[in-house]
This record gives structure tokens, C-alpha cells and sequence, in this order.
């Protein structure tokens, strides 16, 4: 049976279903809402360090409300993702059922995200209620830092529940009478024979591989797990659950990922996108294997400044996938580079998931991009070099073109995106404002970049470029968040100080090499099965303290663990990012199955040669002073 190629609609869940008015003007009031925060974030974000620079006065405020409304625009983009379907899971296993037992799944995991939102939504209106009258620092009420998950989650809840409308209502009733059995067995099981009932991790385990398998978004599959500890046991009531959601996206440096999200973007609304590209093949396109060699260095050239894989990804497919059909090439062929290009491209600052490993491992953000840069360009080279040895020429009917664009705008285009990098790189480095705070003015540079330099930006535009990565944020940090809660259950369980005495004890029997060979593997197999930022929220604080008491560099580190988690985003057949990949190229995923292991064996290589090669990764970061 073919494989429909799709990483988006987990669960089936998209807007319009029994109540299309209602449900539409609520996805639009959420989208828009969102928007306007956003936008307002950024002016906040601008402002102060302007104030603090222009005027010598810091604005004491800033981080405070920067921070709300980063967990506001979070959380409302969140439900709207989840409105329009855009969520991500894993559809390896549902779309090799028949018709109607999918659909039957389809409904249950409908059903299942109903139960999920409605209790979330109990819990934060339970915590906002509790932390009522109680301020922040800043003077500003605890509230405002709650009160969007709990709108977020009811609307959540609606949006279910709409979904669960459209199935068979004895589909949606079955599931929800099954979900009540189990419940009861469960209460029975445990009023009569306590001491016989396996361990809630067993518990949790077993729900996260049934809900992952049957296409649950990777967000709720990570809220269901936490919330199974919850509803099985009596240790933790679930305000701690909410609580430790709003906590996972509490932090200023969080700021990032919107931004540069909405950078990317821009990048292509402003017409930069098409004209890098159109640069780089007018130099590199007609070398033997050129089309290729262009895909690598223009994922190079976004990752660099984009930040976001999908954005990349979605920037240099539209574009090449096209041109290398035209010439002949097989388009499976040319996603599958296209996804082993995003790998390399996981190091290349300011890549989210650097962003997001600085966060929860406590480590220089400035230092990672520093340590990826040079494991990012081995790999680059691996990926040239096997691109202009295997390849072939570009006939002339695949250079891509930019709508007629002389050399001279396309040059111009160029310099435009070298001076976003520079600001970037130089923005921190410099000292002026912090990482999170340079993206703020990367987004200022593309705005005018699109507005004085080329002329294509318009308000209109602007406004829908700024909704779409309001959405695309809330979707990443809504997994951020879930994972989050997750980590925080596993930790109470104390199963990190179990796998970090397991994997100390191997490795005083073997050595390190051993500790960095299933550090590898561990996030490889995890990066296949749960979206990025979640493995590493999660894994990160088990291995970062075990690789620190082996006396292994935490920048090296940290390189190891993104571009581990990075090949199991892409590998088949349950790679999100390889499904993401696809979908953007529009070819089917059993089509890039071969080509894809043929790349992602040359990165393991390089990953292995990063590992224990350590210079690779610390070189530039100790001549930098990190």
C-alpha cells in the first residue's frame, strides 16, 4: 500500500467540522491575537536594548513582559496548530491500515486529544485560581503568565471536540467507552490488589509507543505520559503539571525561536530566498553534480540565518525539487539530500534546537554556535564532496531563475543576506545585546531588507508572514512545554539518576568511547521518534551530567547530542523531518528511503569522527574565549 506522505494533521484534527462559523472566527481570533503579540514582543524586545544602549536606561520591565507574552503568543499559536491540523506525529504505523479501521483510530485519538486539552484546561484554571493576587518581580500579576494556558487549552478542548463530531458517532462513543474501562480496571486493580499493579514508568512507557503509534501529535503524546502519572498515582496533583508547561516556556532566551522562525519567513516573502538561490547556481550549477552541490550550500546559507529547519527546508525545496526534475533527476533523490542537508544544518547557528539545548542544559549559547560551526562544515564537505562524484551536470532547462533578475540584483541579494549574518554573528559577539535579542534585530534587517532594498513587502504581506510563524512557533514551544512537564515527572521517579549510575557503570567497564557511542545511538533512536526540541529537553539533563563527570567537553557535548538527535529526525521510516521533507518535495517517502541512507551513512560517519575527534568541536570556542 502507497505511504501518503504527510507529517501534518496528526490525529486529523483541522478547523471548520459542525460548527465551521464559530470555529473559524475562533482559529482567526487566536491566530490574530497571537500575531499581535508577537509583533508587540518584538517592539518590546527592540526597545530595550535601544533604551539601554541610545539612552543608558534599562528598561527594568522588559524581561518580564517579554517573557508573558512569549508564553501567550506560545500557547494561543498552540490551539490554532492544533485548529488547522498542523501539528506533527507520526503516521508510519496508521497509514498501512484499511480505510475503516483508520478511521476508527482516527476517532479514538480524536476522543483521546478531547480528554487530554479538557484536563490540561481543568488544571490551569485550578493554578490560576490558586497563584490569584500573586506578582512577578516586575510588579506584574501572576496571572497574565497562567491565564493563556488556560484560554489556550479550552480552546483546545473545542477544537477536540468539534473533530471527535465529524467521526462516527459510534466510533467517538466506542473510544470513549473503551478509555472509560480501562480507567475502571485500572481504579479496581488498584483498590484490590495494590501490590500487584506494574510500576507507573512500565504505566507511562506503555502509553506513550500506543498513543505515538497511532498518530497522536508528538505535544500530546508528551501531556498524556505526564498526565498518566497523574491520573494512575496519587504523588503529584496536576496544577504541577500546568505549571511546569508555563515553566518549559518561561525563559527570555525562548524569545529566539520565534524570531528567527519569523525570520526565515520574511527571508522568502522579500524575495531573498529565490534570488540566493538563483546566485548560488549562476556560480555553482553547472559543475558536474552543481544542482546538488547548490542544495547543500544553500541549506548552508539559510540554516545561518533562518534558524528553522522546516523554514530551510521549505525555503531551498520549493525551489530546487522543481529545477531537479527538470533536468532529469529522480525528485526522491533530490529530498533525500534536501533532508540529509537539514542534518548538517542542525549545528549551524542559530539553529532552534542549539537555542533550545542551551536552555535546558544550562550552557553558552554564544559557545554552541561557536562548537557547530565546524562539525557543520565537515559535513557540508561529505555531502559536496559525494554530491559532485555521484552527480551529474544541469542542463539548462533547470537553473532555477528569479523572475528575470539581473546579476547585479541577485549580487545585491547576496550582500543582503551576508549582512544579516554579520549582524547575527557580530550582534552577540560584540557584546551589543544577547542572542535572543540579536534575533529581535534580525527581523528588523528583513523587514527592511523587504521593504527598501527590494520593495516586495507589503502590510498585507507582513501580517501574514508574522501569523504563520506565530502558529509555527506555538507549535515548536508547545512541544517544548509538554516535554517540559514530562521531564519534570521522570525526574520525581528519579529514572535519570537510574540511566546516568547505568550508563557511569558501563562506562568504568569499557570507557567513555563507550558512553558517547549509546549516547549517540540513544538520541538517533529518540530523534526518530519524537520531534527535536522534545528529545532534547528530555535527554540532555539525563546525559549532560554523566558526560561532565567523564570529563567530556559540554560544548563538544551538546554537538554530539543535536546532530545525534538530527539523523534520527530524518532516518525511515518514522523520521518526522523526513516526512516534513517529503511533503515540502512532493514525492513519496518510500522514494527517498535508499538515497537518505546513503547520506545519513556518510553523516554518521562524520558524527563519529566529530565525537571522537573533540578539537572539531572546542577549537573555535576556546580561541573565542568560551
Amino acid at each position: 500500500m502507497t505511504t501518503p506522505v504527510t507529517v501534518e494533521r496528526a490525529g486529523g484534527l483541522a478547523v471548520g467540522g459542525v460548527w465551521p462559523a464559530f470555529m473559524k472566527g475562533l482559529l482567526l481570533a487566536l491566530e490574530w491575537t497571537a500575531t499581535a503579540l508577537l509583533a508587540a514582543d518584538l517592539l518590546v524586545v527592540v526597545g530595550s536594548v535601544l533604551a539601554r544602549h541610545l539612552f543608558d536606561t534599562p528598561v527594568e520591565w522588559s524581561d518580564d513582559v517579554a517573557r508573558a507574552l512569549l508564553l501567550a503568543v506560545t500557547f494561543l499559536g498552540a490551539a490554532a496548530a492544533l485548529a488547522r491540523g498542523d501539528n506533527a506525529g507520526v503516521t508510519f504505523f496508521v497509514d498501512r491500515l484499511r480505510p475503516r479501521r483508520r478511521e476508527q483510530v482516527d476517532a479514538a485519538v480524536a476522543a483521546l486529544v478531547v480528554l487530554i486539552a479538557a484536563a490540561s484546561f481543568c488544571y490551569a484554571t485550578q493554578l490560576l485560581i490558586e497563584t490569584a493576587g500573586q506578582t512577578v518581580g516586575a510588579g506584574l500579576p501572576q496571572e497574565v503568565f497562567f491565564a493563556p494556558l488556560c484560554v489556550a487549552t479550552a480552546a483546545m478542548t473545542l477544537f477536540a471536540i468539534d473533530t471527535c463530531l465529524r467521526f462516527r458517532r459510534r466510533d467517538t462513543v466506542a473510544a470513549l467507552i473503551g478509555y472509560a474501562i480501562l480507567a475502571a480496571i485500572w481504579t479496581a486493580w488498584l483498590s484490590l490488589a495494590p501490590d500487584t499493579t506494574p510500576g507507573l514508568p512500565w504505566i507511562m512507557g506503555l502509553v506513550f509507543v500506543a498513543s505515538l503509534m497511532a498518530n497522536v501529535a508528538i505535544a500530546f503524546v508528551l501531556a498524556l505520559s505526564a498526565l498518566v502519572f497523574v491520573w494512575c498515582g496519587d504523588m503529584l496533583p496536576g496544577q504541577f503539571l500546568a505549571q511546569q508547561m508555563a515553566r518549559g516556556i518561561d525563559n527570555f532566551v525562548l524569545l529566539a525561536v520565534p524570531f528567527f522562525i519569523l525570520v526565515g519567513y520574511l527571508m522568502e516573502a522579500n524575495g531573498m530566498s529565490v534570488r540566493l538561490i538563483s546566485l548560488l547556481q549562476r556560480g555553482a550549477g553547472r559543475i558536474r553534480g552543481g544542482l546538488d552541490v547548490v542544495m547543500v550550500l544553500a541549506m548552508v546559507i539559510f540554516s545561518g540565518i533562518s534558524g528553522s529547519k522546516m523554514a530551510d527546508i521549505a525555503a531551498v525545496g520549493s525551489v530546487l525539487v522543481p529545477a531537479a526534475r527538470k533536468s532529469g533527476q529522480k525528485p526522491g533523490d533530490a529530498v533525500a539530500l534536501l533532508a540529509a542537508s537539514a542534518v548538517m544544518a542542525e549545528t549551524i547557528p542559530p539553529c532552534v534546537n542549539l537555542i533550545i539545548l542551551g536552555f535546558v542544559a544550562n550552557l553558552s549559547i554564544g559557545g554552541l554556535f561557536m562548537a557547530g560551526l565546524l562539525p557543520s562544515a565537515l559535513m557540508a564537505l561529505a555531502l559536496i564532496l559525494v554530491s559532485i562524484v555521484a552527480g551529474r551536470r544541469t542542463t539548462q532547462a533547470a537553473i532555477v531563475g528569479a523572475g528575470g533578475e539581473s546579476m547585479a540584483s541577485m549580487a545585491t541579494s547576496g550582500f543582503a543576506a551576508f549582512g544579516l549574518i554579520v549582524l547575527i554573528f557580530g550582534g552577540y559577539r560584540s557584546g551589543f545585546a544577547t542572542a535572543t535579542e540579536i534575533s529581535a534585530f534580525a527581523v528588523v534587517y528583513a523587514l527592511a531588507v523587504g521593504w527598501v532594498l527590494f520593495r516586495e513587502m507589503t502590510w498585507t504581506a507582513v501580517g501574514s508572514v508574522m501569523r504563520h510563524a506565530a502558529v509555527r512557533s506555538g507549535m515548536v514551544l508547545f512541544i517544548v512545554a509538554a516535554a517540559q512537564s514530562l521531564a519534570y515527572v521522570l525526574t520525581l521517579q528519579q529514572i535519570p539518576h537510574a540511566i546516568a549510575d547505568l550508563l557511569v557503570a558501563l562506562t568504568a567497564q569499557h570507557g567513555r568511547w563507550v558512553f558517547l557511542l549509546l549516547s549517540i545511538l540513544i538520541l538517533i533512536v529518540m530523534g526518530s521518534v519524537l520531534e527535536g526540541a522534545a528529545a532534547l529537553i528530555i535527554f540532555a539533563p539525563l546525559l549532560m551530567p554523566v558526560a561532565r563527570q567523564l570529563g567530556i567537553d559540554s560544548l563538544h557535548y551538546g554537538v554530539i547530542l543535536v546532530v545525534g538527535m538530527g539523523i534520527g529526525l530524518f532516518a525511515p521510516p518514522l523520521g518526522l523531518g523526513l516526512y516534513g521533507a517529503c511533503l515540502i518535495g512532493g514525492v513519496r517517502l518510500e522514494d527517498t528511503i535508499v538515497p537518505i541512507l546513503k547520506y545519513l551513512g556518510i553523516l554518521f560517519l562524520c558524527l563519529l569522527l566529530i565525537a571522537f575527534v573533540p578539537e572539531i568541536s572546542t577549537a573555535l570556542p576556546r580561541a573565542l574565549g568560551y
